[in-house]
């Protein structure tokens, strides 16, 4: 049973778990959209270091958020591993939308997107 606004709800457990992943997945959400560049990262992460550096290059300041001190970190761990992001941090969100890892980004500055994505996510100015 669940109370929500007074309401009494009916909810099988497998259903409240799903809603506490959908709460997770919605703090996710919530933080990669509140900045133009966003990176979920653990201090132990060395490819973290290199990924916001390579970004503040460019002039942009991404909000760094560590998993290891947030109060539902480890939840948000698991919630961008199933977003596809394995090893699951450096995730980097560029305007909105996941953009993948060190990886990924890596890739992005050496076909000469990268730049052009910041640009458009309005990171940076030219």
């Amino acid at each position: 049973m669940l109370i929500l606004l007074g309401h009494i709800m009916h909810v099988s457990p497998c259903r409240v778990r799903h809603r506490k992943s959908l709460s997770v997945m919605d703090d996710v959400k919530r933080l990669a959209e509140a900045n133009p560049v966003v990176i979920f990262s653990k201090s132990s992460c060395c490819m973290t270091d290199y990924v916001e550096k390579l970004i503040r290059n460019f002039g942009a300041n991404p909000a760094v958020y560590e998993l290891e001190v947030m109060e539902n970190g480890k939840q948000m761990e698991r919630a961008l591993l199933s977003l596809g992001c394995n090893p699951s941090v450096p995730a980097v969100y560029i305007g909105k939308e996941l953009v993948g890892g060190a990886k990924e980004v890596t890739s992005l500055n050496v076909r000469g997107e990268l730049k052009q994505r910041l640009i458009n996510a309005h990171a940076i100015w030219v």
